[in-house]
């Protein structure tokens, strides 16, 4: 499943949030909280990249075309 492009605004103020709310766990130290945080950041900066890699405008492989098949006639 494909992150939605329009979203990618909502995704970079959840991965700040979660940057913050890791800074604050260590000055916290609440450990236990840190790593769940973590994963959660891992998942929102992957979907970032996604949105990113698909929109970035570069190239669009699609492959080689395959040659026609001659058909072959056959003499009854």
């Amino acid at each position: 499943m494909r992150p939605d492009p329009a979203q990618r605004g909502r995704l970079l103020e959840i991965r700040d949030n979660l940057q913050d709310r890791i800074a604050e766990a260590q000055r916290e130290g609440w450990l236990g909280e840190i790593e769940g945080l973590r994963v959660s950041l891992a998942g929102a900066e992957s979907k970032i990249g996604k949105i990113d890699k698909a929109t970035s405008g570069g190239p669009v492989l699609l492959g080689l075309p395959k040659p026609a098949q001659q058909g072959v006639i056959s003499e009854s």
